[in-house]
C-alpha cells in the first residue's frame, strides 16, 4: 500500500521530513527518489530489498529535489554532474545521519539517501552475527601487533559496521588510530579521521604516506581501490603498524588473487597478510511467524555433506502483521581466514590456484556455505534466502549434469541420499 501525502496542502519541507523519519521508524538503509516520465517514484530499502513507498506528482518534483540538496549542502543550481553531500539533524527526537547522492538521468536527478546506523558498531564484536569460533579467530586477528586484516564483500554487506566495531574494540588510551576514509560514515572519540579530497589531490595514497609520519599504531583505510594504496597498505603493515581495510571480493581466496593482481609483491603479501573476514548479509526469519517444515531429501544431503548432521526440519518464512514478510532484520554469513605459516609458504611459492584453495579450506575455516547452513540449522535465516547468496560463488559439482547452482540443483528430482558419488563440494 503506497504512502499518500496531501501535496496540495502539505510543505514540500513537511513530505521530506516525513519520508526520511518514517524510513527511520521502518529500519530502512536507503530511501530512493526515481524520478519517471508520469511521476516520481520513492522506494525504500529495508532488509536489503527495495519496496514502493510512494508517488510525488511531477508539479512538485523539482521543488522536492532542491529541498533535499539544500538539506545536503549540495549546489541547488547543478543539475547535470553527480554530486554527493551529507546531512546530521534531528528531526522529532530523532537523531539522523544521512548520506545524499545525486545522479542526473533521462528523466531528470535520481536522489538516493543513505540512512547510517551506528547502534551495531557501539554494540560490539559480539553483536555481529559471528560464530564462537569466528569470533575467536577475529580477537586473534585485531591483538596482533602489526599486519593487514581485510574485510571482505560486495556493497552493503556489512563491511562499514564490521570495521568500525573493531576500531571501537581497539580504541584505547594508550593507542594512536588514523583512518582515511571516503567518506567518514562514523565520527569515533579519540581516532583521528582523514576525509579524502580528490579536487585538491588528497586520494588515499596522498594521505596513507603522511599517516606513516603521524607515529600511528593502527591505520584504517576505508577501501582499497588501486594498485598504489594496495602496496601501500601492505608496507605500512610490515613496518610495525595494524593495517585494516575493505576490498570489494567474495572471500578469502578470491581476496588473495586480487591483491597479487594489484601487483602488490607475493613476498611482502605473505609476510604481511592477517587474516580475512569475508561476509554477506541473509535476512533474519521473524520470530514471531516462523515455522518449521520438513526437509526435502537434497537439502538432507547438503546438511549431511557440509555439516555432517541429519536434519529433518528447517525454519522457513509465513508472514505476518510484525514482520509483512516473514523477515524481519537482517544477520552477517562470515568466512574468517587466519592466515598461517603453511598459507603465507604457499603465496610467497607461487602455488597453483587448486593448491592454495586446498590449504585455505584445510586451514580451520568455516565457509559461508558451511557458516550459513549453520544459521539455517538455527532457525536465525532460511534456506530460501540461503541460496540466494551462495548460488554464484558454491557451485556444486554433479558428474551426470556438470556444473550446477545451488538452486538449480535443488530443482533436480533425481539427486537423493543414495547418490553417494554424485555431489562434490
Amino acid at each position: 500500500m503506497l504512502r499518500k501525502f496531501d501535496y496540495e496542502k502539505e510543505p514540500v519541507v513537511e513530505i521530506v521530513n516525513e519520508i526520511i523519519l518514517d524510513a527511520s521508524r521502518r529500519g530502512a538503509s536507503d530511501v530512493h527518489f526515481d524520478p519517471q516520465p508520469t511521476e516520481m517514484r520513492v522506494r525504500i530499502r529495508i532488509d536489503g530489498a527495495l519496496l514502493d513507498y510512494a508517488e510525488i506528482p511531477n508539479t512538485i518534483k523539482k521543488n522536492l529535489v532542491t529541498r533535499i540538496k539544500i538539506l545536503a549542502g549540495m549546489n541547488i543550481t547543478e543539475s547535470r554532474l553527480p554530486q554527493d553531500g551529507a546531512i546530521k539533524t534531528t528531526l522529532k527526537d530523532t537523531d539522523l545521519d544521512l548520506r545524499v547522492s545525486s545522479l542526473p538521468t533521462n528523466e531528470g536527478e535520481k536522489i538516493v539517501i543513505r540512512l547510517l546506523d551506528y547502534s551495531m558498531s557501539l554494540a560490539g564484536l559480539e553483536t555481529l552475527g559471528l560464530s564462537q569460533k569466528n569470533l575467536n579467530k577475529v580477537l586473534t586477528m585485531i591483538s596482533a601487533p602489526n599486519g593487514i586484516i581485510l574485510v571482505t564483500g560486495a556493497t552493503g554487506s556489512g563491511k562499514s559496521t564490521t570495521v568500525y566495531s573493531v576500531l571501537n574494540r581497539l580504541n584505547r588510551e594508550d593507542t594512536n588510530i588514523i583512518t582515511v576514509e571516503d567518506p567518514i560514515e562514523m565520527d569515533i572519540t579519540g581516532i583521528n579521521q582523514v576525509q579524502t579530497n580528490s579536487e585538491i589531490g588528497l586520494n588515499f595514497a596522498t594521505a596513507l604516506r603522511s599517516i606513516l609520519r603521524q607515529d600511528p599504531n593502527i591505520i584504517m583505510i576505508g577501501e582499497i581501490r588501486d594498485t598504489e594504496t594496495a602496496k601501500i597498505a601492505v608496507r605500512a603493515s610490515i613496518t610495525g603498524h595494524l593495517v585494516l581495510s575493505t576490498l570489494h571480493t567474495n572471500n578469502a581466496l578470491n581476496t588473495i588473487e586480487r591483491l597479487l593482481d594489484m601487483e602488490v609483491e607475493r613476498y611482502l603479501l605473505a609476510s604481511a597478510l592477517t587474516g580475512i573476514i569475508s561476509q554477506k548479509l541473509a535476512r533474519r526469519l521473524c520470530e514471531k511467524c516462523k515455522e518449521k517444515r520438513p526437509t526435502s531429501q537434497y537439502e538432507k544431503d547438503m546438511f549431511k555433506r557440509v555439516l555432517g548432521e541429519d536434519i529433518n526440519e528447517v525454519y522457513t518464512a509465513e508472514g505476518c502483521d510484525y514482520c509483512g514478510n516473514g523477515y524481519k532484520g537482517r544477520i552477517a554469513i562470515h568466512e574468517v581466514l587466519l592466515i598461517n605459516q603453511e598459507i603465507r609458504d604457499a603465496i610467497s611459492n607461487n602455488v597453483k590456484k587448486e593448491n592454495l584453495r586446498e590449504l585455505v579450506y584445510k586451514a580451520d575455516v568455516t565457509s559461508l556455505l558451511k557458516d550459513g547452513l549453520e544459521k539455517v540449522r538455527d532457525g536465525a535465516t532460511s534456506f530460501e534466502e540461503l541460496i540466494k547468496l551462495i548460488e554464484l560463488d558454491d557451485a556444486i559439482e554433479d558428474k551426470r549434469y556438470g556444473k550446477l547452482d545451488l538452486k538449480s540443483a535443488l530443482e533436480l528430482d533425481e539427486i537423493t541420499s543414495d547418490d553417494d558419488d554424485i555431489i562434490e563440494i
